[in-house]
This record gives structure tokens, C-alpha cells and sequence, in this order.
């Protein structure tokens, strides 16, 4: 498991678009902010579904899952069509090319065994199986584009259902829930295999051809619409389920997760695995706060304690919401020394931070913070019950400090 990243990707971002506009300025037309709005999440959007440049690594595990699936499914259906369509073949082609295009499909049935096992091996392995899924895809079309090359120029037209390989393909982008740009690499290779045989049969820039390429092109434009509403929905998905919707942060449900990943990663690695520590803090009085300004103010303090704690967190950390007012940080390569150092930055910015009302007049805020190693044996539940324990020492040592569980 590669270094852990914050949740706060832009796989968030709609949502964190979202929060800051849960207060808008009085005076700014709320016509305008819909509309602006509503651009900005589009925009987003869009931009986290061209490429997984963005995406967070807990997000990047559950696409591969999700695809992995996909190419389970597709793979397997291929392997049973294609020596069925051997048939074909002995049906329509001359006795002399039955050993070439049997034994092309040998080989093709050969890869598509091996991706199947491929993606069968890689649940964890976000790279295999995005392998395995482009080599679902290439092989049909290198099968087909040798037996262009192969077969002699007066028997391609024989060749009875390979022309339907290009468009197949395409169509199949749309099952997968591959970004834009994979799509649209894939859609050109596609497009070249289309002209090439074109070029084969003798239909490049006839009328006929011309229609097949619009065709194609059609078909391709059909599937990148399917990738960006499919990869979008799976966001969504996969935010519902895992991030608290007030903060934008971690659940606990997917902290839980986060920790167990993280934990096989670290025995895996042995003697060389990193330090890491876990920050158990909740707000001070909270409930003070709720009942002197109001829900909605307590509301307006949770997220922006969230914030705040995220700003002082590095890429590679994790902040979670555990519940009501306590949260959460995993702080990876760092060991209690730095951990405490991390929580004490905290604690003071928190205690210095302006945390307005609806009447931007200051709310006071401190907070309580636990701080434990997170052995290398132990379960997540241990860290965490360790690091509460000695927030509950803080709490009762008199609130807005540090505490240590080891």
C-alpha cells in the first residue's frame, strides 16, 4: 500500500464547494450564487472524471475494486464468445486460413485467460488491475489488426464479424468506469484500427467507409458521456458512504478502513515500516456552544475546526470526524514525539482561531488531544481506544492540552 493521502482530494471537492457557500454574504445575490455554483461543482466534476490525476488514493482502491469487477465480468464473457466464433471461421473462410485464424484465436484465448488471472490476483494492486483492463481491450483489436496483416488482400472480405471489432470495443468503453482521457486514448487507437482496415479491404474514404468512421466516432463520443456519468456517480457513491457530510472529513466507518489498510501495509514492510500515531481531540464545551448560540453555530464551529485541524495535517495524513464534537488524525512517519509536536500545534491555533457566529463575533474554542503510537501489531480499535483514554485524561487535567497514552 503506497503512503496513505488525505481524504481532502477533489474527488471532495463539490461537497467542500458546498460547505463554503452554506453562509453566503448578505449581499450577494442568491440567483447568483446557484448559478455560480452550480458551474463551479459542474466544472469539477468534469475535471475529476478526465483523469485520476486528482483522485485520492482511498477513492483510487475503490475504483480499482469496482473496475476490477467489470473487467471480471467482461473477460470472462469474451473467453466464452471467442471459441464459438471459431465456428465462424471453418464456415466462411477457404480451408487454407483455418490455421491462421485458429491459431490467432488460441493466443487470444491464452491472454484472455491471463488477464482474467491477472485481475483476479490484484485486489490491492491498483496498477495490475488497470493493466489487466486495458489488456482486456487491446487484445481483441491486435488479434484482429494481424489477421489484416496476414490474411491475403482477396480473402479479407470473407472475414465475417471482425469489422464489428472496432465498434464492440468502443461500446464496451462505456461498461468500465475509465477517466475520459483513458476513454479517449483508447477511442483513437481504435479509430486507427478502423482506418487501417479500411485501407485493407479497399474502403478508405468511400462512402461506405466514411459512414463506418462517423459511425465509430458516434459510438465513441456516446461512450465517453457513459465514463463521465458513470465515474461521477461512483464519487458520489463512494463520498456518501465514506465522509461526513457537515466537514467534508472521514467517517468512521472509513477511518476504520483507512487504519486496517494502513496496518497490513506496515507488516508487510517489516522492520523498515514507518512510525505512525494516532491524535484522538475533541472541542472543549461543546455543548456550551450549542446551547449559548445555537445549533446551527455549533454546526459552523465543527467545520471550521475541521479546517482548521486539515491545514495543520500534511498531504499523507488522514483526518477523520469520529463523532459528534471528536475527531481524529492519523499522522503518518511520525512518531510520538512528532505526533505531540503536531498536537500541540494544534491545540494553540485552535485556541487562537477566530470562529465566527452568524454575526461574525468571535466563538471561543479549545480543544483536548490524546496522542498514541499506533503499534505495529495492534488492531485500529486499540490505537483509538488508547488515544482516548489519554484525551480523557486531558479532559480531566483541565481541558485545552496534550496528553500522551504511552
Amino acid at each position: 500500500m503506497p503512503t496513505p493521502r488525505r481524504q481532502r482530494s477533489t474527488d471532495d471537492n463539490a461537497a467542500s464547494d458546498t460547505a463554503q457557500r452554506r453562509h453566503p454574504a448578505p449581499s450577494q445575490p442568491f440567483a447568483t450564487l446557484r448559478t455560480c455554483g452550480e458551474l463551479r461543482t459542474s466544472l469539477t466534476s468534469l475535471r475529476d472524471t478526465f483523469s485520476n490525476r486528482h483522485h485520492s488514493l482511498d477513492f483510487a482502491y475503490s475504483h480499482a475494486h469496482y473496475l476490477r469487477n467489470r473487467v471480471l465480468a467482461v473477460g470472462l464473457l469474451f473467453l466464452l464468445l471467442t471459441p464459438l466464433w471459431a465456428l465462424v471461421d471453418i464456415v466462411m473462410l477457404p480451408r487454407d486460413l483455418w490455421g491462421i485464424t485458429l491459431s490467432g484465436r488460441g493466443l487470444l484465448l491464452a491472454g484472455l485467460a491471463g488477464v482474467l488471472l491477472l485481475a483476479r490476483q490484484s485486489r490491492e494492486r491498483i496498477g495490475r488491475i488497470r493493466v489487466s483492463a486495458g489488456l482486456l481491450l487491446a487484445l481483441p483489436a491486435t488479434f484482429y489488426a494481424l489477421v489484416l496483416g496476414i490474411v491475403p488482400d482477396g480473402d479479407v472480405a470473407r472475414l465475417a464479424g471482425y469489422a464489428f471489432i472496432p465498434f464492440l470495443l468502443v461500446a464496451a468503453l462505456s461498461v468500465f468506469p475509465f477517466t475520459l482521457v483513458e476513454s479517449l486514448a483508447a477511442g483513437v487507437a481504435l479509430l486507427w484500427l478502423l482506418a487501417f482496415a479500411q485501407r485493407v479491404d479497399g474502403s478508405w474514404l468511400t462512402p461506405a467507409g466514411l459512414e463506418g468512421l462517423w459511425l465509430l466516432a458516434s459510438l465513441l463520443a456516446v461512450s465517453l458521456a457513459a465514463n463521465h456519468f458513470q465515474l461521477s456517480l461512483l464519487m458520489r457513491v463512494y463520498r456518501q458512504a465514506t465522509h461526513d457530510p457537515l466537514t467534508g472529513l472521514f467517517n468512521r466507518g472509513a477511518l476504520t478502513l483507512h487504519l486496517e489498510k494502513l496496518q497490513a501495509w506496515r507488516r508487510q514492510q517489516g522492520e523498515t515500516a514507518p512510525a505512525c500515531s494516532v491524535l484522538m481531540m475533541d472541542i472543549d464545551h461543546f455543548k456550551r456552544i450549542n446551547d449559548t448560540h445555537g445549533h446551527s453555530v455549533g454546526d459552523l464551529v465543527l467545520a471550521e475546526f475541521a479546517r482548521v485541524v486539515s491545514d495543520q495535517t500534511r498531504a499523507e495524513d488522514c483526518v477523520a470526524r469520529y463523532g459528534g464534537e471528536e475527531f481524529v488524525v492519523l499522522l503518518v512517519d511520525a512518531d510520538v514525539a512528532r505526533g505531540s509536536r503536531v498536537a500541540e500545534r494544534i491545540r494553540s491555533t485552535v485556541e487562537a482561531h477566530h470562529f465566527p457566529d452568524h454575526d461574525h463575533q468571535r466563538v471561543p474554542v479549545t480543544t483536548s488531544i490524546g496522542v498514541a503510537r499506533l503499534g505495529e501489531r495492534e488492531t485500529p480499535q486499540q490505537a483509538l481506544e488508547r488515544a482516548d483514554a489519554a484525551l480523557y485524561r486531558a479532559k480531566a487535567q483541565g481541558r485545552n492540552r496534550v496528553t500522551h497514552a504511552d
